[in-house]
């Protein structure tokens, strides 16, 4: 009996009884990466689109035009990916959620050999945090408006929007950048694009802001909404 050809059933494949004393895989290995799956490929996501939606809400005028763009390319029907890559606002738009609401604010990576920065010596085996919410509103990163909303400075691309090619650290960078981070971006886009297909909204009287990092950054007290069905 096999276990399927998805990623658990490779794994569970890899940790089969034929294997003997030696298996490709340990149980325990298995667990930890469905942690990480839960965790990389559901709670950041579903965060990102909150945040997305506060947003969207907050500047109906960039709902609008998202919603123009989204009609044009993918009209009523469900988004292909050939439609969602011509959406370039909604990517925007996305990518500037990112940099002010990443559902990250920190992350830690181990130096792998002595190092030194900006004249201060690193010994290999530090860890180090880097605290990405920080970064992502630096003045000397990306300018004075770097705590105004203005998804047009990603116009030229993600390398040009601040002063490094690499100030947007959403999904980390270099070899240790999230793996999942071009599905993640793909699922944001279809969801919001059949959104804004079927619904106008605004946010309800009730919400408060304020943003909480628990694991991931999140409305304290929820998003609540009012929608308004756009189908006739």
């Amino acid at each position: 009996m096999g276990y399927g050809n998805d990623l658990l059933g490779l794994m569970l494949e890899a940790c089969a009884p034929e294997h003997g004393q030696n298996p490709i895989l340990s149980m325990d290995e298995i667990v930890d990466e469905c942690k990480t799956f839960f965790f990389a490929g559901h709670d950041t996501s579903s965060h990102l689109l909150t945040w997305t939606m506060f947003l969207l809400s907050t500047h109906p005028e960039w709902q609008e035009n998202l919603r123009e763009e989204v009609l044009r390319e993918c009209g009523n029907g469900a988004p292909t990916g050939d439609m969602l890559n011509k959406l370039q606002l909604v990517n925007m738009f996305l990518l500037e959620t990112l940099r002010l609401y990443g559902p990250v604010a920190v992350i830690q990576r181990k130096v792998g050999s002595d190092l030194e920065v900006g004249g201060i010596k690193v010994p290999e085996g530090t860890v180090l945090t880097i605290p990405i919410a920080t970064i992502h509103r630096d003045k000397e990163v990306w300018g004075e408006d770097a705590n105004e909303f203005k998804p047009m400075r990603f116009e030229n691309g993600v390398t040009r929007a601040g002063k490094h090619p690499n100030a947007l650290l959403s999904f980390s960078s270099g070899p240790r950048s999230c793996i999942g981070q071009n599905f993640a971006m793909i699922e944001a886009k279809a969801v919001i694009a059949m959104i804004l297909q079927r619904f106008s909204f605004s946010l309800s009287p009730k919400y408060v802001h304020a943003p909480m990092d628990v694991i991931t950054v999140r409305p304290k007290f929820g998003l609540p909404m009012v929608l308004k069905s756009l189908e006739m």
